[in-house]
């Protein structure tokens, strides 16, 4: 199986007024092809940060992030844009779908720079739509649709490209828990079925439990990490023993 991520010796440190600030430090972490991956740790541990130079939004301080084989810290603007536009997909908290465009749209969005003619596109459209239960609202705007239909559309246009890596920030941080459930299954299912690798950061145990891996991350640096082999409800219980050793409460969760 391919490593779809090799990140090693990563550090990430801010500046400020000439001050210092270590976010991330000595992180190493390999993804492999078809793994639905978990970070989580608490508020301030690096978690948005790691999830930020993976996605290349954000630049390392030092250490490498391989994707797909390019070393994204070595590539050019233009051509980081186009490794982000068609080797990555993202799925957002708040969906990031604009309010102007329909539904399909919004999902074809990744697509309108490529060279890919408009009937494969039509093709990639239908499909993901009938996978995903959003066909019959492809002609609405995001405005007529529920948190649940905007997080699969968000899910679809992720996918559309068929990028190397999914990378979910708190994906059902807006969601109510029946919607969140259905998202996370979703995932799931992308990544059992089709063998989607999917990284995921969230706080939410029962959100992870649905991983295959967690990544736990303190003070920037990987604390532990656990492999799901029973059942979902029996890795949540794993997750929920970690996080307390993190200094997290339940009630939090």
């Amino acid at each position: 199986m391919n490593n779809v991520l090799i990140a090693r010796n990563l550090k990430k440190v801010y500046s400020s007024k000439g001050n210092n600030y270590t976010a991330l430090r000595d992180i190493d972490l390999d993804i492999k092809e078809g793994e639905f991956i978990g970070v989580m740790g608490p508020s301030g541990a690096g978690k948005t940060t790691l999830l930020n130079i993976v996605s290349t939004i954000d630049t390392l301080s030092s250490g490498s992030v391989i994707i797909d084989g390019d070393d994204i810290a070595k590539m050019k603007e233009e051509k980081l844009a186009n490794f982000r536009r068609n080797k990555l997909g993202f799925v957002f908290q708040d969906y990031n779908l604009l309010n102007t465009l329909t539904i399909k749209e919004n999902i074809i969005l990744p697509l309108a720079l490529s060279k890919i003619n408009y009937k494969e596109i039509d093709k990639r459209v239908d499909e993901l739509a009938k996978k995903f239960d959003i066909y019959d609202i492809l002609n609405k705007y995001p405005y007529e649709v529920s948190g649940g239909q905007k997080q699969r559309a968000s899910i679809s246009r992720a996918i559309i490209t068929k990028p190397a890596l999914i990378l979910a920030d708190e994906p059902t941080g807006a969601l109510d828990s029946k919607s969140s459930a259905e998202i996370l299954q979703t995932l799931s299912d992308l990544n059992k079925n089709d063998n989607v690798t999917i990284m995921m950061v969230t706080h939410d145990a029962f959100a992870a439990s649905y991983c295959k891996r967690i990544i736990f991350i303190k003070d920037g640096t990987v604390f532990s990490e656990i492999i799901r082999s029973g059942s979902r409800k029996e890795f949540f219980q794993k997750i929920l023993d970690v996080l307390s050793t993190l200094g997290n409460s339940v009630a939090d969760l």
